[in-house]
């Protein structure tokens, strides 16, 4: 009994599985049918490998019609825009009729061109130059003139072996941790949610400010805790619910990935990245768990670049197209803080490549992207520093400056204004507070000088009529502080201190002329 064409189907598969990295679909129970697949691989995704002896074409016919079908099938499961399959019969001969416009030439899905299929038949005249002539490689055998069991065996369970190695090492990565800080992590924002709400509502500015969301002049003043805190808070009922969601099914993949302490680090490092990315893009106050999310979304594409054929096959595709898709809502619909969410994505990044992945080491990598983080961190502090009137609005500037003014405190307020002034567009509004804060520092001057600008910008700021005429009257210039008085008063006749103020000078005004 010859045991040749067992032989050759064991020697293949064990061939493409140690050797190619395919992956075994099924077996038949008869061992004799064997599908691989190799989704990740352009060319070649799937090869069946069928071990029958060929006596008429018509069957032939029939069978590549109907694996083709298997083909389009398998397609359509794998949601793949295209699939092509290599069929592979081993036979001690060839039909005995016509067979061979079926043969050496690709065939497609009769319903599309979807599916492609070529297939070879491997007989003893032959052997397997077929299969090497189609790939471009010469595949390593060795012949003998009379196969036994025990040859067959072995090529059998190297080719078993390898596959059970494959699908136990692979399930292994996504077994690195028992999930715990996820549902942590789940529970204080859900908390924190409900204490928000009992304090006032969750939606309301105040509440967020007092419970740490991100607010630029706050963290500028020195609330760099601010960074950390907004991860566990959110805005709205919905808000709390679509990254309650994320979260639990993100954060369990990822924890499940890198483990505990891993995920610990990724999250939260992806966290304050996404506020640290909020504070320097965007001067909305501003809370939630979204850039730590998109830092899972990082970590997951950082185990793409470790093991990108196992990323793509079980998951890269559709993490890419969420990423894209939420990303793309984040740049067409207003008040999604897009800047967190692409600082997350990259901090989660980072943090995966800082830390690896358990029981294996990148040494280099992990060096490197330590201290370009550690850099990269140290200069965006900086920019800070040197630029905060370019990192709050006119409104968070003006509260501020207030508050410093309320609490006399003057020499901050100037600062903070003139540097908010020099690096964006003047307003009437902080040109006038920036002159109260002057006149109290005695820069007179340069209060007259800004007082006359925000005037040129708004004719009617009655208020910067008023300081006007306060300061030439001190300077006993009393032409000049009648005619801004007058301005003032002519613009809020209502108003007793402009009335008192214009009385003032005209009586000031009859004595000195008197004298």
């Amino acid at each position: 009994m010859s045991f040749r064409e067992d032989f050759i189907f064991w020697r293949l598969a064990n061939y493409f599985i140690s050797e190619h990295d395919y992956r075994i679909i099924q077996l038949s129970k008869s061992q004799k049918e064997l599908w691989l697949e190799k989704l990740e691989n352009k060319e070649l995704q799937v090869i069946r490998i069928l071990h029958y002896n060929l006596d008429w074409g018509n069957w032939l016919q029939r069978d590549i019609q109907l694996t083709l079908a298997n083909g389009e099938s398998i397609r359509k499961q794998l949601h793949k825009r295209s699939l092509d399959v290599l069929n592979i019969y081993i036979t001690p001969y060839p039909p005995v009729d016509d067979y061979e416009d079926y043969i050496n030439k690709p065939l497609v899905h009769p319903k599309g061109e979807k599916t492609k299929i070529t297939s070879l038949i491997c007989d003893r005249q032959t052997d397997i130059k077929p299969i090497e002539q189609t790939l471009n490689e010469s595949i390593p055998i060795l012949w003998k003139e009379e196969y036994l069991e025990h040859d067959i065996e072995v090529e059998k369970q190297a080719a078993l072996s390898a596959a059970r190695k494959k699908v136990l090492s692979e399930k292994a990565l996504f077994e690195n941790g028992k999930p715990r800080f996820t549902y942590l992590f789940i529970a204080i924002q859900i908390i924190m949610f409900l204490l928000m709400e009992a304090a006032g509502g969750s939606t309301n500015s105040s509440v967020l400010i007092q419970f740490g969301a991100k607010a630029n002049w706050l963290i500028l003043e020195g609330d760099w805790w601010r960074l950390f805190t907004p991860i566990f808070l959110h805005i709205g009922i919905l808000h709390l619910l679509m990254n309650t969601l994320a979260l639990y099914y993100l954060g369990l993949t990822v924890e499940r990935l890198f483990g505990n302490s891993r995920f610990l680090f990724i999250y939260l490092f992806a966290g304050i990245s996404g506020s640290l990315a909020s504070l320097l893009f965007s001067q909305n106050i501003s809370a939630g768990a979204s850039g730590a999310i998109f830092g899972c979304f990082g970590a997951l594409l950082y185990f793409g670049t470790a093991f990108p054929k196992l990323f793509f096959r079980t998951m890269g595709t559709n993490i890419l197209i969420v990423i894209a898709i939420n990303l793309a809502f984040g740049f067409t619909i207003s008040g999604i803080d897009n800047a967190g969410h692409i600082g997350g994505l990259i901090g989660g990044f980072l943090a995966a490549a800082m830390v690896h992945l358990p029981k294996q080491k990148r040494p280099a990598v992990q060096i490197i992207t330590f201290l370009a983080s550690a850099a990269v961190l140290f200069g965006l502090f900086q920019y800070t520093q040197e630029n905060e009137g370019k990192l709050i609005d006119e409104q968070s500037a003006l509260v501020l400056a207030q508050q410093y003014v309320e609490d006399e405190d003057y020499q901050p307020a100037y600062r903070l204004l003139q540097e908010y002034d020099s690096q964006n567009e003047s307003t009437a509004n902080i040109l006038f507070l920036l002159s109260f804060v002057e006149i109290k520092l005695n820069h007179l001057d340069d209060a007259k000088a800004h007082l006359h600008q925000a005037i040129d910008m708004e004719a009617n700021f009655h208020e910067a009529f008023y300081n006007l005429s306060l300061l030439y009257l001190s300077e006993e210039n009393y032409l000049q502080a009648k005619e801004y008085a007058e301005e003032a008063h002519q613009l809020q006749p209502e108003n007793k201190d402009y009335d008192k103020l214009l009385t003032k000078i005209n009586e000031l005004e009859s004595a000195g002329v008197e004298s």
